[in-house]
């Protein structure tokens, strides 16, 4: 499988360095680049790629900003966030805006691979220092008995396709697994979003931390 990648930054020296780490694995493609949030969002339209290296300072929108509007558009395309910024702010608002996945620059080219491959197959990844910070956030939160409300409204198969989800399986790993079709595991986790209240996967990674489901 081929993953086809678009980079968005505004930086045309740091795209040119992205395209020369990412252009020499056999399984990425370079399909496109940005250097705004605008030129994102109409590259993303004609493109549709399957994973966005999302720089968040851009010139004229936000690219959390970018972020959300192209998931919007196209719940199916990954978006890694790509940065210099470190804190909860930002790391926060990339994930509630639906990024599967946050990478600081500083990281080595091998985490940045990384994490577009899982992005590409569904996963979420996040740099090892800031998953830290999502579970301090969440722990530190008294949400129990909310949570174990919400959690005896699953039956018991959806419970079970709950965890392999937050453990980053994908529908057909799944099914191979409960030996279900794909298309039941989709309408299950289609279910366990809509009884859960929740619309990306990581926030389903997010509330299965919350929950013991899985560790960071």
């Amino acid at each position: 499988m081929t993953i086809r990648l678009l980079l968005v930054d505004d930086h045309a020296v740091v795209r040119s360095g992205l395209r020369m780490l990412l252009g020499s694995e056999s399984d990425l493609e370079i399909a496109g680049e940005a250097g705004t949030a605008v030129e994102a969002i109409e590259t993303a339209n004609q493109l549709t790629p399957d994973v966005i290296l999302m720089d968040i300072g851009l010139p004229d929108l936000s690219g959390i900003d970018a972020t959300r509007e192209i998931k919007k558009r196209f719940p199916k395309v990954a978006i890694v966030a790509l940065t210099i910024h470190e804190d909860q702010e930002y790391f926060f608002k990339m994930l509630e805006a639906g990024a599967s996945g946050y990478v600081p620059k500083r990281a080595a080219p091998e985490e940045l691979i990384t994490a577009i491959r899982a992005a590409a197959t569904g996963q979420v990844y996040l740099y090892p220092s800031l998953a830290k910070l999502l579970v301090k956030d969440y722990l530190s939160q008294d949400h129990v008995t909310e949570e174990k409300l919400k959690l005896d409204g699953l039956t018991d198969r959806e419970r079970e396709v709950l965890t392999y989800l937050a453990e980053g399986a994908n529908n057909d790993e799944i099914a191979a697994s409960l030996v279900i079709s794909p298309k039941t595991v989709e309408r299950h986790r289609e279910n366990i979003m809509h009884k859960l209240n929740l619309h990306s996967r990581s926030e389903l990674v997010r509330y299965a931390i919350r929950k013991g489901i899985i560790k960071a």
